[in-house]
Protein backbone atom coordinates (compact mmCIF):
# COMPACT_ATOMS: atom_id res chain seq x y z
CA UNK A 1 0.00 0.00 0.00
CA UNK A 2 1.11 3.20 -0.94
CA UNK A 3 2.26 5.76 1.95
CA UNK A 4 -0.64 8.17 1.29
CA UNK A 5 -3.03 5.56 1.49
CA UNK A 6 -2.17 4.60 4.57
CA UNK A 7 -5.35 5.34 6.70
CA UNK A 8 -4.61 7.18 10.22
CA UNK A 9 -7.28 6.39 13.13
CA UNK A 10 -6.20 7.88 16.37
CA UNK A 11 -5.36 4.77 18.99
CA UNK A 12 -7.96 4.91 21.60
CA UNK A 13 -5.78 3.88 24.77
CA UNK A 14 -8.49 3.48 26.92
CA UNK A 15 -9.72 0.61 24.78
CA UNK A 16 -6.38 -0.98 24.37
CA UNK A 17 -5.47 -1.03 28.03
CA UNK A 18 -8.66 -2.78 28.04
CA UNK A 19 -7.51 -5.61 25.65
CA UNK A 20 -4.25 -5.48 26.91
CA UNK A 21 -5.15 -6.27 30.55
CA UNK A 22 -7.59 -9.39 28.67
CA UNK A 23 -4.71 -10.81 27.56
CA UNK A 24 -2.73 -10.27 30.68
CA UNK A 25 -5.96 -12.18 32.32
CA UNK A 26 -5.78 -14.98 29.91
CA UNK A 27 -1.65 -15.40 30.42
CA UNK A 28 -2.11 -15.60 33.83
CA UNK A 29 -4.67 -18.77 33.01
CA UNK A 30 -3.28 -20.37 30.26
CA UNK A 31 -2.29 -23.92 31.11
CA UNK A 32 1.22 -24.74 29.02
CA UNK A 33 4.04 -22.39 27.05
CA UNK A 34 2.27 -23.04 23.84
CA UNK A 35 -1.41 -21.43 25.13
CA UNK A 36 1.09 -18.77 26.21
CA UNK A 37 2.91 -17.84 23.33
CA UNK A 38 -0.53 -18.19 21.18
CA UNK A 39 -1.34 -15.23 23.03
CA UNK A 40 1.68 -13.56 22.92
CA UNK A 41 1.14 -13.51 18.98
CA UNK A 42 -2.25 -11.80 19.73
CA UNK A 43 -0.22 -9.11 22.02
CA UNK A 44 1.63 -8.72 18.33
CA UNK A 45 -0.48 -8.02 16.89
CA UNK A 46 -2.29 -5.16 19.35
CA UNK A 47 1.12 -3.58 19.67
CA UNK A 48 2.00 -3.68 16.01
CA UNK A 49 -1.49 -1.90 15.49
CA UNK A 50 -0.84 0.67 18.03
CA UNK A 51 2.97 0.95 16.80
CA UNK A 52 1.73 1.71 13.44
CA UNK A 53 -0.44 4.34 14.50
CA UNK A 54 1.74 6.14 16.65
CA UNK A 55 4.39 6.09 13.53
CA UNK A 56 2.22 7.17 11.18
CA UNK A 57 1.36 10.30 12.96
CA UNK A 58 4.75 10.78 14.00
CA UNK A 59 6.25 10.78 10.10
CA UNK A 60 3.29 12.83 8.77
CA UNK A 61 4.05 15.43 11.60
CA UNK A 62 7.71 15.91 10.80
CA UNK A 63 6.97 15.78 7.28
CA UNK A 64 5.23 19.27 7.83
CA UNK A 65 5.51 20.45 11.24
CA UNK A 66 2.57 23.15 10.62
CA UNK A 67 -0.15 20.67 9.80
CA UNK A 68 -2.40 21.47 13.12
CA UNK A 69 -3.65 17.95 12.97
CA UNK A 70 -1.29 16.07 13.61
CA UNK A 71 0.77 18.66 15.80
CA UNK A 72 -2.46 17.86 17.96
CA UNK A 73 -2.13 13.96 17.39
CA UNK A 74 1.70 14.13 18.78
CA UNK A 75 1.01 16.31 21.51
CA UNK A 76 -1.78 13.14 22.37
CA UNK A 77 0.66 10.66 21.96
CA UNK A 78 3.59 12.23 23.82
CA UNK A 79 0.89 11.90 26.86
CA UNK A 80 -0.49 8.73 26.34
CA UNK A 81 2.31 6.66 25.24
CA UNK A 82 4.27 6.56 28.25
CA UNK A 83 1.02 5.03 29.96
CA UNK A 84 0.77 2.58 27.45
CA UNK A 85 4.89 1.49 27.55
CA UNK A 86 4.07 1.39 30.92
CA UNK A 87 1.44 -1.19 30.48
CA UNK A 88 3.38 -3.02 27.91
CA UNK A 89 6.07 -3.81 30.61
CA UNK A 90 3.65 -4.87 32.98
CA UNK A 91 2.70 -7.45 30.09
CA UNK A 92 6.00 -8.81 29.99
CA UNK A 93 6.51 -9.33 33.88
CA UNK A 94 3.80 -12.29 32.97
CA UNK A 95 6.12 -13.40 30.35
CA UNK A 96 9.06 -13.27 32.43
CA UNK A 97 7.72 -14.75 35.83
CA UNK A 98 5.80 -17.35 33.85
CA UNK A 99 6.40 -20.72 35.06
CA UNK A 100 6.21 -21.96 30.99
CA UNK A 101 9.26 -19.57 30.57
CA UNK A 102 11.92 -22.42 29.10
CA UNK A 103 9.02 -22.96 26.37
CA UNK A 104 8.46 -19.61 25.59
CA UNK A 105 12.26 -18.64 25.82
CA UNK A 106 12.98 -21.12 22.89
CA UNK A 107 10.29 -19.71 20.98
CA UNK A 108 11.33 -16.04 21.06
CA UNK A 109 14.91 -16.44 22.32
CA UNK A 110 17.05 -15.29 25.68
CA UNK A 111 18.04 -11.52 24.29
CA UNK A 112 14.17 -11.12 24.78
CA UNK A 113 14.45 -11.58 27.81
CA UNK A 114 16.87 -10.48 28.82
CA UNK A 115 15.33 -7.49 27.17
CA UNK A 116 12.68 -7.68 29.33
CA UNK A 117 14.40 -7.71 32.33
CA UNK A 118 16.28 -4.24 31.37
CA UNK A 119 12.55 -2.31 30.43
CA UNK A 120 10.88 -3.53 33.93
CA UNK A 121 13.95 -1.61 35.60
CA UNK A 122 13.67 1.25 33.17
CA UNK A 123 9.63 2.47 34.07
CA UNK A 124 7.53 2.31 36.43
CA UNK A 125 4.02 4.00 37.08
CA UNK A 126 5.70 6.65 39.32
CA UNK A 127 7.66 8.34 36.47
CA UNK A 128 4.82 8.05 33.54
CA UNK A 129 4.15 11.81 34.56
CA UNK A 130 7.85 12.95 34.34
CA UNK A 131 7.96 10.86 30.70
CA UNK A 132 4.79 12.70 29.32
CA UNK A 133 7.31 16.00 30.64
CA UNK A 134 10.55 15.11 28.79
CA UNK A 135 7.89 13.90 25.57
CA UNK A 136 7.12 17.13 25.79
CA UNK A 137 9.68 19.03 26.02
CA UNK A 138 11.64 17.21 23.39
CA UNK A 139 9.03 17.90 20.95
CA UNK A 140 9.65 21.53 21.93
CA UNK A 141 13.43 21.52 21.02
CA UNK A 142 12.58 19.94 18.28
CA UNK A 143 9.71 22.50 17.32
CA UNK A 144 12.16 25.52 17.47
CA UNK A 145 14.58 23.75 15.64
CA UNK A 146 12.71 23.66 13.13
CA UNK A 147 11.03 27.48 13.28
CA UNK A 148 14.25 28.86 11.81
CA UNK A 149 13.02 31.05 9.25
CA UNK A 150 16.79 32.29 8.04
CA UNK A 151 16.70 35.02 5.31
CA UNK A 152 19.25 34.25 2.25
CA UNK A 153 19.26 36.92 -0.23
CA UNK A 154 15.37 37.32 0.15
CA UNK A 155 14.79 33.29 0.29
CA UNK A 156 13.71 32.18 3.77
CA UNK A 157 15.62 29.17 4.56
CA UNK A 158 15.42 26.77 7.53
CA UNK A 159 18.53 24.76 9.18
CA UNK A 160 18.26 22.22 6.91
CA UNK A 161 18.38 24.24 3.30
CA UNK A 162 20.60 26.47 4.97
CA UNK A 163 23.28 23.37 4.44
CA UNK A 164 24.21 23.68 1.00
CA UNK A 165 25.67 27.19 1.77
CA UNK A 166 27.49 26.17 4.77
CA UNK A 167 29.10 23.46 2.45
CA UNK A 168 29.99 26.46 -0.59
CA UNK A 169 33.37 26.39 -2.22
CA UNK A 170 33.24 30.08 -1.94
CA UNK A 171 34.90 30.77 1.82
CA UNK A 172 32.67 33.70 1.52
CA UNK A 173 29.88 32.18 1.19
CA UNK A 174 30.67 29.54 3.96
CA UNK A 175 31.16 32.71 6.32
CA UNK A 176 28.22 34.34 5.99
CA UNK A 177 26.05 30.99 5.71
CA UNK A 178 27.88 29.82 9.40
CA UNK A 179 26.95 33.73 10.58
CA UNK A 180 23.47 33.28 9.75
CA UNK A 181 23.47 29.85 11.42
CA UNK A 182 25.81 31.64 14.48
CA UNK A 183 22.75 34.31 14.52
CA UNK A 184 19.71 31.66 14.69
CA UNK A 185 20.94 29.67 17.35
CA UNK A 186 22.37 32.74 19.44
CA UNK A 187 18.54 34.09 18.81
CA UNK A 188 17.12 30.84 21.17
CA UNK A 189 20.16 30.83 23.11
CA UNK A 190 18.28 31.22 26.66
CA UNK A 191 15.54 28.86 25.25
CA UNK A 192 18.13 26.21 24.48
CA UNK A 193 19.38 26.36 28.24
CA UNK A 194 16.15 26.52 29.76
CA UNK A 195 14.97 23.01 27.46
CA UNK A 196 17.99 20.93 28.78
CA UNK A 197 18.12 22.48 31.74
CA UNK A 198 14.75 21.14 32.23
CA UNK A 199 15.95 17.78 30.69
CA UNK A 200 18.23 16.85 32.57
CA UNK A 201 16.38 17.65 36.10
CA UNK A 202 13.62 15.67 34.31
CA UNK A 203 15.59 12.50 33.59
CA UNK A 204 17.80 12.65 37.24
CA UNK A 205 14.54 12.98 38.69
CA UNK A 206 13.54 9.57 36.71
CA UNK A 207 16.43 8.20 37.69
CA UNK A 208 16.44 8.61 41.41
CA UNK A 209 12.52 7.67 41.55
CA UNK A 210 13.41 4.38 39.67
CA UNK A 211 16.67 4.05 42.80
CA UNK A 212 19.12 5.11 40.52
CA UNK A 213 21.56 7.58 41.78
CA UNK A 214 22.18 9.41 38.47
CA UNK A 215 20.43 8.61 35.26
CA UNK A 216 23.12 7.70 33.49
CA UNK A 217 22.71 3.77 33.94
CA UNK A 218 19.32 4.02 33.18
CA UNK A 219 19.61 5.52 30.40
CA UNK A 220 21.88 2.31 29.60
CA UNK A 221 19.01 0.55 30.37
CA UNK A 222 16.63 2.76 27.98
CA UNK A 223 19.42 2.63 25.69
CA UNK A 224 18.74 -1.78 25.65
CA UNK A 225 22.43 -2.23 26.27
CA UNK A 226 22.13 -5.71 27.37
CA UNK A 227 25.67 -6.96 27.16
CA UNK A 228 28.42 -4.30 27.73
CA UNK A 229 28.50 -1.27 29.61
CA UNK A 230 29.95 1.93 30.77
CA UNK A 231 33.35 0.76 31.44
CA UNK A 232 33.58 -0.97 27.90
CA UNK A 233 32.72 2.63 26.49
CA UNK A 234 34.95 4.49 28.30
CA UNK A 235 37.80 1.93 27.16
CA UNK A 236 36.73 2.37 23.56
CA UNK A 237 36.90 6.14 24.39
CA UNK A 238 40.45 6.01 25.72
CA UNK A 239 41.44 4.59 22.88
CA UNK A 240 40.48 6.83 20.55
CA UNK A 241 41.59 9.61 22.12
CA UNK A 242 45.40 7.62 21.92
CA UNK A 243 45.21 6.52 18.67
CA UNK A 244 42.26 7.81 16.50
CA UNK A 245 42.56 11.71 16.82
CA UNK A 246 45.82 12.03 15.63
CA UNK A 247 44.76 10.09 12.87
CA UNK A 248 41.58 12.38 12.32
CA UNK A 249 43.80 15.52 12.80
CA UNK A 250 45.95 14.30 10.22
CA UNK A 251 42.70 14.14 7.71
CA UNK A 252 41.92 17.79 8.97
CA UNK A 253 45.54 18.60 7.95
CA UNK A 254 44.94 17.30 4.39
CA UNK A 255 41.92 19.20 4.28
CA UNK A 256 43.49 22.68 4.77
CA UNK A 257 46.38 21.99 2.97
CA UNK A 258 43.79 21.13 -0.51
CA UNK A 259 42.30 24.62 0.89
CA UNK A 260 45.43 26.46 0.59
CA UNK A 261 44.36 27.30 4.22
CA UNK A 262 46.74 28.85 7.25
CA UNK A 263 44.31 27.67 9.50
CA UNK A 264 41.37 26.07 9.45
CA UNK A 265 38.47 27.07 10.90
CA UNK A 266 34.47 25.76 11.57
CA UNK A 267 33.42 27.49 8.05
CA UNK A 268 35.96 25.32 6.38
CA UNK A 269 36.18 21.43 8.07
CA UNK A 270 33.34 20.15 6.13
CA UNK A 271 34.58 21.12 2.78
CA UNK A 272 37.10 18.76 0.81
CA UNK A 273 39.00 20.96 -1.52
CA UNK A 274 39.49 24.29 -3.16
CA UNK A 275 36.65 23.05 -5.74
CA UNK A 276 34.31 22.11 -2.96
CA UNK A 277 31.94 19.24 -1.97
CA UNK A 278 31.46 17.04 -5.15
CA UNK A 279 27.96 17.57 -5.32
CA UNK A 280 25.63 14.78 -7.24
CA UNK A 281 24.44 15.14 -10.92
CA UNK A 282 20.84 15.52 -11.57
CA UNK A 283 17.46 16.45 -9.77
CA UNK A 284 16.29 14.86 -6.94
CA UNK A 285 14.09 12.61 -9.15
CA UNK A 286 16.85 11.45 -10.61
CA UNK A 287 19.15 10.47 -7.78
CA UNK A 288 16.09 8.42 -6.80
CA UNK A 289 16.44 6.68 -10.05
CA UNK A 290 19.91 6.19 -9.63
CA UNK A 291 19.39 5.29 -6.08
CA UNK A 292 16.95 1.98 -7.91
CA UNK A 293 19.10 1.06 -10.43
CA UNK A 294 22.53 0.67 -7.92
CA UNK A 295 20.18 -1.84 -5.54
CA UNK A 296 18.84 -3.72 -8.69
CA UNK A 297 22.65 -4.41 -9.39
CA UNK A 298 24.12 -4.84 -5.89
CA UNK A 299 21.85 -8.23 -5.10
CA UNK A 300 18.51 -9.63 -5.61
CA UNK A 301 17.66 -8.67 -2.12
CA UNK A 302 18.37 -5.19 -2.63
CA UNK A 303 16.67 -4.85 -5.98
CA UNK A 304 13.58 -5.94 -4.26
CA UNK A 305 13.58 -4.31 -1.00
CA UNK A 306 14.15 -0.91 -3.24
CA UNK A 307 11.44 -1.88 -5.71
CA UNK A 308 9.25 -2.21 -2.54
CA UNK A 309 9.96 1.05 -1.44
CA UNK A 310 9.63 3.10 -4.60
CA UNK A 311 6.21 1.78 -5.16
CA UNK A 312 4.73 2.53 -2.44
CA UNK A 313 6.04 5.92 -2.06
CA UNK A 314 7.88 4.93 1.17
CA UNK A 315 11.12 7.82 0.55
CA UNK A 316 10.07 11.33 1.78
CA UNK A 317 12.99 13.04 1.18
CA UNK A 318 12.77 16.38 -0.80
CA UNK A 319 13.30 19.58 1.17
CA UNK A 320 10.60 21.64 2.38
CA UNK A 321 10.32 24.93 4.27
CA UNK A 322 7.97 23.52 7.11
CA UNK A 323 9.78 19.42 7.16
CA UNK A 324 11.61 19.16 10.60
CA UNK A 325 15.24 18.99 10.83
CA UNK A 326 16.88 15.65 10.02
CA UNK A 327 16.59 12.58 8.92
CA UNK A 328 15.15 8.96 10.26
CA UNK A 329 14.19 6.06 8.89
CA UNK A 330 11.32 4.08 11.02
CA UNK A 331 8.85 1.39 10.21
CA UNK A 332 5.54 0.54 10.00
CA UNK A 333 4.62 -2.90 11.20
CA UNK A 334 0.99 -3.52 9.85
CA UNK A 335 2.44 -3.15 6.38
CA UNK A 336 5.74 -4.22 7.24
CA UNK A 337 7.19 -1.53 5.54
CA UNK A 338 10.46 0.92 6.24
CA UNK A 339 9.96 4.74 5.92
CA UNK A 340 12.67 7.01 5.01
CA UNK A 341 12.59 10.87 5.63
CA UNK A 342 14.91 12.98 4.82
CA UNK A 343 15.69 16.71 3.59
CA UNK A 344 17.89 17.02 0.01
CA UNK A 345 19.68 19.82 -0.51
CA UNK A 346 21.45 19.40 -2.99
CA UNK A 347 24.55 18.18 -1.38
CA UNK A 348 26.29 14.97 -1.73
CA UNK A 349 24.17 14.12 1.99
CA UNK A 350 21.35 13.36 -0.36
CA UNK A 351 23.73 10.46 -1.54
CA UNK A 352 24.49 9.41 1.92
CA UNK A 353 20.28 9.08 2.72
CA UNK A 354 20.24 6.85 -0.28
CA UNK A 355 23.16 4.61 1.03
CA UNK A 356 22.94 5.50 4.89
CA UNK A 357 18.78 5.23 5.64
CA UNK A 358 18.60 2.65 3.14
CA UNK A 359 20.80 0.43 4.87
CA UNK A 360 18.50 0.90 8.18
CA UNK A 361 15.65 0.14 5.79
CA UNK A 362 17.08 -2.97 4.09
CA UNK A 363 17.65 -4.79 7.20
CA UNK A 364 14.23 -3.68 8.04
CA UNK A 365 12.60 -4.95 5.43
CA UNK A 366 14.80 -8.46 5.78
CA UNK A 367 13.46 -8.76 9.45
CA UNK A 368 9.87 -8.32 8.50
CA UNK A 369 10.16 -12.23 7.65
CA UNK A 370 10.89 -12.87 10.96
CA UNK A 371 7.64 -13.62 12.49
CA UNK A 372 9.19 -13.10 16.27
CA UNK A 373 9.06 -8.93 16.62
CA UNK A 374 11.25 -9.28 19.88
CA UNK A 375 13.79 -10.00 16.60
CA UNK A 376 13.36 -6.71 15.51
CA UNK A 377 14.33 -5.20 18.46
CA UNK A 378 17.75 -4.49 17.97
CA UNK A 379 20.29 -2.06 19.79
CA UNK A 380 21.33 0.88 17.70
CA UNK A 381 24.70 0.06 17.89
CA UNK A 382 23.64 -2.81 15.80
CA UNK A 383 21.34 -0.79 13.80
CA UNK A 384 24.00 1.53 12.68
CA UNK A 385 26.34 -1.04 11.37
CA UNK A 386 23.70 -1.84 8.65
CA UNK A 387 23.42 1.85 7.67
CA UNK A 388 26.98 3.00 8.25
CA UNK A 389 28.08 -0.79 6.40
CA UNK A 390 25.99 0.22 3.34
CA UNK A 391 27.95 3.48 2.44
CA UNK A 392 30.75 1.63 1.58
CA UNK A 393 29.13 -1.61 -0.56
CA UNK A 394 27.58 0.86 -2.32
CA UNK A 395 30.81 2.72 -3.12
CA UNK A 396 31.08 0.85 -7.02
CA UNK A 397 28.21 2.80 -7.51
CA UNK A 398 28.86 6.20 -6.55
CA UNK A 399 29.29 6.94 -10.37
CA UNK A 400 25.67 6.90 -11.02
CA UNK A 401 25.19 10.13 -8.55
CA UNK A 402 28.70 12.19 -9.05
CA UNK A 403 29.61 11.05 -13.24
CA UNK A 404 33.21 9.81 -14.15
CA UNK A 405 34.85 13.22 -12.74
CA UNK A 406 33.91 13.52 -8.91
CA UNK A 407 33.61 9.93 -8.00
CA UNK A 408 36.86 9.37 -6.72
CA UNK A 409 36.96 12.82 -5.08
CA UNK A 410 33.36 11.87 -2.81
CA UNK A 411 34.67 7.93 -2.47
CA UNK A 412 37.73 9.73 -0.90
CA UNK A 413 35.11 12.41 1.08
CA UNK A 414 33.68 10.27 2.12
CA UNK A 415 35.99 7.96 4.17
CA UNK A 416 37.46 11.08 5.35
CA UNK A 417 33.69 12.22 6.47
CA UNK A 418 33.76 8.91 8.23
CA UNK A 419 37.00 8.97 9.93
CA UNK A 420 36.95 12.36 11.36
CA UNK A 421 33.74 11.68 12.85
CA UNK A 422 34.96 9.37 15.69
CA UNK A 423 36.47 11.55 17.71
CA UNK A 424 33.54 13.58 17.67
CA UNK A 425 30.52 10.96 18.38
CA UNK A 426 33.39 10.39 21.52
CA UNK A 427 33.23 14.07 22.88
CA UNK A 428 29.54 14.09 22.49
CA UNK A 429 29.41 10.95 24.60
CA UNK A 430 31.48 11.72 27.19
CA UNK A 431 29.81 15.54 27.61
CA UNK A 432 26.72 13.56 28.65
CA UNK A 433 28.16 11.42 30.80
CA UNK A 434 29.92 14.64 32.29
CA UNK A 435 26.25 15.99 32.83
CA UNK A 436 24.70 13.33 33.63
CA UNK A 437 27.26 12.64 36.34
CA UNK A 438 26.81 16.41 37.85
CA UNK A 439 23.23 17.05 37.10
CA UNK A 440 23.36 20.35 39.47
CA UNK A 441 25.88 21.85 36.76
CA UNK A 442 24.85 25.34 35.42
CA UNK A 443 24.88 26.16 31.69
CA UNK A 444 28.13 28.14 32.04
CA UNK A 445 29.69 25.13 33.35
CA UNK A 446 27.97 22.70 30.94
CA UNK A 447 29.65 25.08 27.87
CA UNK A 448 33.07 24.96 29.73
CA UNK A 449 33.03 21.46 29.72
CA UNK A 450 32.31 21.19 25.79
CA UNK A 451 35.08 23.40 25.26
CA UNK A 452 37.44 21.17 27.20
CA UNK A 453 36.39 18.18 25.91
CA UNK A 454 37.25 20.30 22.26
CA UNK A 455 40.48 20.61 23.18
CA UNK A 456 41.24 17.02 23.88
CA UNK A 457 38.92 16.02 20.43
CA UNK A 458 39.04 18.10 18.15
CA UNK A 459 42.59 20.08 19.53
CA UNK A 460 42.82 22.21 15.72
CA UNK A 461 39.04 23.71 16.43
CA UNK A 462 38.45 27.31 15.89
CA UNK A 463 35.18 29.29 15.43
CA UNK A 464 36.81 32.02 14.40
CA UNK A 465 34.82 34.79 16.18
CA UNK A 466 31.29 32.88 15.98
CA UNK A 467 30.57 33.73 19.11
CA UNK A 468 27.64 31.45 20.34
CA UNK A 469 29.74 28.05 19.15
CA UNK A 470 32.66 29.68 20.80
CA UNK A 471 31.00 30.35 23.95
CA UNK A 472 30.75 26.40 24.41
CA UNK A 473 27.57 26.20 22.83
CA UNK A 474 27.92 23.96 19.85
CA UNK A 475 26.24 20.94 21.19
CA UNK A 476 23.18 23.00 21.27
CA UNK A 477 22.50 22.00 17.60
CA UNK A 478 23.17 18.60 17.94
CA UNK A 479 20.05 17.28 18.04
CA UNK A 480 20.62 13.82 19.98
CA UNK A 481 21.97 15.47 22.79
CA UNK A 482 18.44 16.49 23.29
CA UNK A 483 15.75 14.32 22.14
CA UNK A 484 18.17 10.71 22.55
CA UNK A 485 20.43 10.87 25.55
CA UNK A 486 23.52 8.55 25.09
CA UNK A 487 22.42 7.69 21.91
CA UNK A 488 25.29 8.81 19.90
CA UNK A 489 28.30 6.92 21.26
CA UNK A 490 26.05 4.22 19.00
CA UNK A 491 27.09 5.50 15.69
CA UNK A 492 30.67 5.30 16.87
CA UNK A 493 30.72 1.65 17.64
CA UNK A 494 29.14 0.98 14.54
CA UNK A 495 31.22 3.05 12.12
CA UNK A 496 34.77 1.36 13.65
CA UNK A 497 32.69 -2.41 12.81
CA UNK A 498 31.55 -0.32 9.18
CA UNK A 499 35.30 0.41 8.83
CA UNK A 500 35.90 -3.23 9.83
CA UNK A 501 33.12 -4.57 6.77
CA UNK A 502 35.27 -1.63 4.41
CA UNK A 503 38.58 -3.17 5.02
CA UNK A 504 37.27 -6.42 4.72
CA UNK A 505 35.08 -6.04 1.44
CA UNK A 506 38.35 -4.38 -0.53
CA UNK A 507 39.74 -7.79 -0.18
CA UNK A 508 37.17 -10.17 -0.52
CA UNK A 509 33.63 -8.65 -1.15
CA UNK A 510 31.62 -11.90 -1.66
CA UNK A 511 32.07 -12.76 1.52
CA UNK A 512 32.27 -9.48 3.60
CA UNK A 513 28.71 -9.55 1.73
CA UNK A 514 27.59 -12.42 2.73
CA UNK A 515 28.52 -11.73 6.37
CA UNK A 516 26.69 -8.20 6.34
CA UNK A 517 23.55 -10.03 4.75
CA UNK A 518 23.77 -12.72 7.85
CA UNK A 519 24.79 -9.78 10.00
CA UNK A 520 20.71 -7.76 8.78
CA UNK A 521 18.95 -11.35 9.25
CA UNK A 522 20.23 -12.45 12.49
CA UNK A 523 19.08 -8.85 13.75
CA UNK A 524 18.12 -9.10 17.99
CA UNK A 525 18.10 -12.91 18.35
CA UNK A 526 21.68 -12.60 19.35
CA UNK A 527 23.15 -10.67 21.69
CA UNK A 528 25.66 -7.64 20.04
CA UNK A 529 28.66 -8.84 21.12
CA UNK A 530 27.58 -12.42 19.76
CA UNK A 531 26.29 -11.56 16.69
CA UNK A 532 29.97 -9.84 15.96
CA UNK A 533 31.24 -13.06 16.50
CA UNK A 534 29.21 -15.10 14.42
CA UNK A 535 29.30 -12.27 11.63
CA UNK A 536 33.40 -12.47 11.86
CA UNK A 537 33.71 -9.31 12.79
CA UNK A 538 35.55 -8.11 16.08
CA UNK A 539 34.25 -6.53 18.93
CA UNK A 540 36.24 -2.39 18.96
CA UNK A 541 35.80 -2.74 22.39
CA UNK A 542 38.62 -5.21 22.54
CA UNK A 543 42.20 -3.71 22.98
CA UNK A 544 43.57 -3.59 19.88
CA UNK A 545 41.24 -3.55 17.49
CA UNK A 546 40.71 0.35 17.06
CA UNK A 547 44.66 0.24 16.69
CA UNK A 548 44.22 -2.19 13.85
CA UNK A 549 41.08 -0.50 12.28
CA UNK A 550 43.62 2.97 11.60
CA UNK A 551 46.74 0.67 10.60
CA UNK A 552 44.96 -0.33 7.78
CA UNK A 553 43.00 2.55 7.15
CA UNK A 554 46.33 4.93 7.22
CA UNK A 555 46.86 2.75 3.67
CA UNK A 556 44.09 3.94 1.83
CA UNK A 557 42.80 7.49 3.95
Amino acid sequence: MKFKDMPYERIDFVQVKEQLKGLMTELSEAKSGEEQFEIHRKFYKLNDRVQTQVTLCSIRHTIDTTDGFYEKEQNYYDEQVPEYSNLCVEYQKLLFASPYRKVLEEKIGSVAFKNMEIAMKAVSEEVIPLMQEENALVTEYEKLLASAKIDWEGEILNLSLLTPYLKSKDPEVRRKAAEKQNAFFDSIADQLDELYDKLVKNRTEQAKKLGFETYTPLGYLRMQRNCYGRKEIENLRRQVKEVWVPFAESIFEKRKERLGLETLTYTDEQVYGSEGNPQPEGTPEEILAAGQKMYEELSPETKEFFDFMMENELLDVFGRKTKAVGGYMTYLPDYKAPFIFANFNGTSGDVDVMTHECGHAFQGYLAAEDPIREHADIGMETAEIHSMSMEFFTEPWYGLFFGEEKTAAYTDMHLEDAVIFVPYGCMVDEFQHEVYDRPDMTPMERKEMWKKLEKEYKPHMDYAGLDFFERGCFWQKQHHIYSFPLYYIDYVIAQLCAFEYKIWMDKDRQSAWESYLKLCRISASEFHTDLLQQSGIESPFKDGVISKIVENLKKIA
